[in-house]
């Protein structure tokens, strides 16, 4: 990968982080308070998915980055970098999971506050939203079977090489 990339992708970072703290920090109390009139079996729990769910990008955020480093290192193809991608694909089932949530507290905010209904159509959508988001997550993890393969032969080259060099 190219230092340019790593340095445009590390910045791309940065700022998520910084906005996701700034969305932690503000915009969570803000909605908490719009939700102020709500009850609280839907005010609690959107929060509490609101707060997470940014963690999950946050804790995302983090792992691409030590991943980055790794890549600066050379030392990408090693079973160091499992850890990363696991969490990430952890992240990213949570992020799935949590979303999913939406739609149940949606879905039971039509019967406990009459009148302000969330049309079935939109729980639908984020129904499929998350499932999309699993979906993600089911791509990073077949990326991660192919770094398996990639370290498994890096690891094998380097033998065959150290075997090369006895002989010569």
């Amino acid at each position: 990968m190219s230092s340019w990339a790593v340095r445009a992708l590390r910045v791309v970072i940065a700022v998520a982080l910084v906005g996701s703290l700034v969305v932690q920090l503000v915009l969570v109390p803000l909605l908490w308070l719009d939700l102020d009139d709500a009850p609280e079996a839907v005010r609690v729990p959107l929060v509490v998915i609101g707060v997470l769910g940014v963690g999950t990008l946050q804790v995302t955020g983090v792992c691409i980055w030590r991943l980055l480093t790794m890549v600066g290192r050379g030392t990408v193809f090693s079973p160091a970098a499992f850890r990363y991608v696991d969490i990430v694909i952890g992240a990213i089932a949570t992020g799935a999971v949590l979303l999913f949530g939406v739609a149940v507290v949606a879905r039971s905010s039509n019967r406990s506050t009459p009148g302000d209904e969330v049309p079935p159509g939109v729980v639908a959508l984020i129904c499929g939203l998350a499932l999309v988001i699993a979906g993600v997550a089911l791509v990073v993890y077949v990326l991660r079977m192919l770094l398996v393969q990639a370290v498994a032969l890096d690891s094998e080259a380097k033998h065959l090489q150290s075997e090369l060099d006895e002989v010569i």
